[in-house]
């Protein structure tokens, strides 16, 4: 007897929460290596009983273990109509409101099916009264760039980090270029292989990365450069 439609696993989910952690192994004290954030979605490839989901994020494809009480599972149409276009918060705290609660979100949070004042999950509506960001009818210009950099100064580091509030050096650059709609992978090291290389320091512009390796060689740190020719990185 084959399954009705409404029956079958919901593969997706969608984050509900400010921020959710990303760990290395299915349980609380493992690595956190990585975070996705309110309005993010992942895809659902295992499970570990009831208390672990393995998940392959969005945005970077990057793979790892959460609770998933901090998402809310989603249909295949819904996942490709959350990632449609969506909106992304430029302050670094502000809450979103539901008629019977809110949620604090923080910088670089999706909005999705953001209207001006409304978000949309599910059949949830959220009001957003702060500043938003929509790469694909946002002009890029250097102002503009430099500000939304410059909101994440002093933010404290943070292994595996996504958030204003705790960040690492490679989720500090994948966040400023998400937020102007260019997907970078999670790692410096997978980092370093998207864009073209400059071969002169006296070439250096705006906006791009400059990449740090160690004594063997490999790749362990990134910052963006600024218009002034230092570096914005979380150290």
């Amino acid at each position: 007897m084959s399954k009705k439609k409404t029956d079958l696993p919901l593969n997706y989910g969608v984050c509900i929460v400010s921020a959710a952690p990303i760990r290395s192994l299915p349980k609380d004290n493992a690595e956190m290596v990585s975070q996705i954030l309110f309005g993010e979605t992942v895809q659902i490839i295992a499970k570990r009983a009831k208390n672990w989901v393995q998940v392959k994020c969005h945005w970077d494809d990057y793979v790892g273990w959460m609770d998933p009480k901090q998402l809310d599972r989603i249909s295949d149409q819904e996942y490709f109509d959350l990632n449609y276009s969506p909106s992304y918060t430029l302050e670094i705290s502000q809450a979103v409101m539901h008629a019977e609660f809110s949620i604090p979100i923080v910088l670089g949070s999706n909005l999705p099916r953001f209207d001006g004042m409304t978000s949309q999950i599910l059949n949830r509506k959220y009001v957003y009264n702060g500043q938003v960001i929509n790469p694909t009818s946002s002009d890029f210009n250097s102002e503009r760039f430099i500000k939304v950099c410059k909101k994440y100064l002093y933010a404290p580091y943070q292994w595996g980090g996504r958030s204003p509030f705790g960040i690492d050096c490679s989720g500090l650059t994948q966040q400023i270029f998400k937020l102007f709609g260019h997907a970078l992978p999670r790692d410096a090291k997978d980092q370093i292989n998207h864009g073209e290389v400059v071969d002169f320091i006296e070439q250096i512009q705006l906006g791009d990365l400059a990449f740090f390796e160690n004594k063997e060689g490999r790749i362990h740190h990134v910052g963006v450069v600024m218009d002034d020719g230092r570096i914005l990185h979380s150290s």
